[in-house]
């Protein structure tokens, strides 16, 4: 008796240590969740795999090699804590560390850098006609409307069954398209033809929820981008009229990464590289953060790799204006889109009601003015690269919402709200119309035919103001306001391929192991050298420098490269508005074409008179550099800071 009662009591000592241990253990990973956080970690290429077209399965191997032991040795607790495996656009994942586990991977081979991510703000129809697009005519019916191109929105996602989004006249996708949407039932069609969410990584989830928008952010500049055509377009009775996008015959595909506020950065790269893989040919974003080094920025890093395989990013500028330096989104390679007014007024200072829109709307002749609230230039990150590079439409504007905010009762629901967020899908939309009208167009080249063709005079011919209606400068308008119609026939065009930004990269004095981050490859700057920014073959000019720089004490010289996609016998003349207190030379003067596509350089000289360098406070002033033929004006801008010390 007393040995079956020993039994019994070692039996039920063991079941308590069991349950003690078991316990113990989930307040261990209790204490180890709160004390993980989302890190980006960037590797280097796996030995063998040194194509751009790695079988996934390898990718994902080399990076759960790099997850602490008790993780990768897990198939449950990987999961929780890899949060994305970047394929396409960079070379790297996210996943939930502590400080210590990334200290110990930093001396594992291969490991590259790492650090955590970061929360970026979001940055927040009569604009078509504004625009100069019209039913049945121009650039429209050349481009029909977008047809064929796909624009892929990141954003809050969307209100999928609004009519703003019926494939009404809009063809199947190409077959290229690889993308998937999430949703039940039949909202996706021709136009909606793809929808992921991304906001719910690394939960532990098996199946993340649908991107339905539930802010409505989304579905506004989804809707801007590329809605189709809805007739009765109104709130509270105002801007009343037919509704659309700029390509509404464009397809989108639809990537949710963002919350109500905010967007972790992680989450952001995943859905650019998701993208990639689809198809898309145009990337919208209207977010950003603070400006940071461009290997820190992440859609800086995602949009090297879409610029890389042809798709075209444009981001919006931020609303941090009107202070100088506030800029989002500055990379080179990306379309940095500001905001501004359009010609009707709604009276509103606030959000939309009932009380404030009532009171009817009307026409301003002074429009496009540069609104208030968008960020202005300098160039933080790479003050050789003018920023932004264009405005567009982005006060007051009506586009899909996902719910009434009048009691309308139909599911043809608007609103009306501003920011750079709402400008820079108009420019997303017209990128779309340019590359239905251009398919063998580059990036860069895209977005040179936008920004040279760009208007800097307002509807009754006067220089563009701001808000205020004091004269606004090179760096709030950038290039200056879009013009669609003349953008889809530029006459010359600045290209620049991927490789060009090796040695602008290398100028900015980034390591090697930095520079890697963007280019996902090995770079030696000796070997491929080192150019100033200002030498990047862009079609505008920023020359920022100190007063004791060389450059004035003896000329500087920069070449530009321009192609020919005019008629074939061309003749340019050049055209000078020389910034205050500098000299400059121009060789050739006059650029002459025999052939479609011909390229040919030309040298311009940048020199300071006396007088810049003779005050004790900082100067700037702007001019532009001007190839004017009978058909064509191909315009850059050009901003020089002389700083005082």
């Amino acid at each position: 008796m007393e040995n079956k009662k020993g039994i019994a009591l070692v039996q039920v000592l063991y079941l308590l240590g069991l349950t003690f241990m078991f316990y113990l253990s989930i307040a261990v990973a209790q204490e180890e969740q709160t004390s993980l956080q989302t890190y980006i970690v960037w590797v280097e290429k796996p030995v063998s795999q040194n194509s751009y077209a790695q079988p996934h399965e390898d990718l994902e191997s080399w990076y759960q090699s790099f997850l602490p032991e008790t993780s990768a040795n897990s198939n449950q607790l990987m999961k929780q804590r890899m949060v994305h495996a970047y394929r396409h656009v960079a070379t790297g994942f996210a996943a939930k560390l502590t400080p210590e586990e990334v200290k110990a991977m930093e001396n594992k081979e291969g490991f590259v850098s790492a650090h955590l991510q970061r929360t970026l703000p979001l940055h927040t129809t009569h604009s078509p006609e504004f625009l100069g697009l019209h039913q049945g005519l121009g650039l429209w019916e050349q481009t029909n409307y977008g047809e064929g191109v796909i624009i892929g929105v990141l954003d809050t996602g969307i209100g999928p069954d609004h009519p703003s989004f019926s494939d009404e006249g809009v063809s199947p996708p190409p077959d290229k398209w690889k993308g998937k949407c999430v949703f039940n039932g039949t909202v996706c069609n021709n136009k909606l033809i793809g929808a992921k969410n991304f906001i719910d990584a690394g939960k532990g989830k098996a199946r993340r929820s649908a991107p339905f928008d539930q802010d409505g952010h989304g579905t506004h500049t989804s809707s801007t981008a590329a809605g189709n055509f809805v007739e009765g377009a109104s709130l509270f009775g105002q801007a009343n009229g037919t509704a659309s996008g700029m390509a509404p015959y464009a397809h989108l595909a639809i990537y949710k990464v963002c919350g109500a506020y905010d967007c972790a950065d992680a989450d952001v790269l995943a859905a650019m590289d998701a993208a990639v893989d689809d198809g898309v040919d145009v990337l919208s974003l209207s977010l950003g953060g603070p400006s940071v080094p461009l290997y820190v920025d992440l859609i800086a890093v995602g949009a090297f790799g879409a610029m890389r395989k042809g798709i075209f990013v444009s981001c919006s500028a931020g609303n941090d204006g009107p202070e100088y330096g506030s800029l989002s989104n500055e990379a080179p390679w990306i379309l940095t889109v500001g905001a501004s007014t359009t010609d009707r007024i709604l009276n509103l200072t606030s959000t939309p009601t009932v009380t404030n829109l009532s009171k009817g709307s009307g026409s301003d002749p002074l429009a496009p003015k540069v609104a208030i609230f968008s960020s202005r230039g300098p160039n933080i990150a790479s003050p050789g690269i003018l920023k932004p590079d264009i405005i567009g439409p982005g006060v007051d504007i009506l586009a899909a919402w996902p719910y009434s905010v009048d009691n309308a009762t139909s599911k043809a629901t608007f609103n009306i709200i501003s920011g750079t967020s709402m400008s820079c899908p108009h420019l997303s939309g017209i990128a779309a119309l340019l590359k239905s009208s251009h398919p063998d167009w580059s990036p860069a080249a895209i977005k040179s035919a936008i920004m040279t063709t760009a208007d800097v005079l307002n509807l009754v011919g006067k220089p563009i103001v701001d808000e205020w209606l004091r004269p606004a400068d090179i760096f709030a308008i950038g290039a200056g306001h879009v013009n669609p119609s003349k953008a889809i026939d530029p006459g010359l065009i600045y290209d620049i391929q991927a490789e060009d930004y090796i040695p602008y990269l290398c100028g900015l004095n980034y390591t090697e192991k930095q520079i890697r981050i963007l280019i996902q490859q090995t770079v030696n700057c000796s070997q491929v050298g080192a150019i100033e920014e200002t030498q990047l073959n862009y079609p505008s000019f920023s020359i920022f420098v100190s007063s004791s720089h060389k450059l004035w004490t003896q000329s500087a010289h920069y070449t530009r490269t321009v192609k020919n996609v005019g008629p074939a016998n061309s003749v340019y003349n050049l055209d000078l508005l020389v910034p205050n207190k500098t000299r400059m030379s121009v060789n050739p003067q006059v650029l002459t074409f025999t052939e479609v596509n011909q390229t040919i350089t030309y040298q311009v000289e940048f020199l300071a008179l006396d007088s810049a360098t003779a005050g004790e406070d900082d100067f700037w002033s702007q001019g532009y550099l001007r190839w004017v033929s009978d058909q064509h004006n191909v315009t850059s801008p050009i901003a020089v800071v002389i700083e005082s010390k």
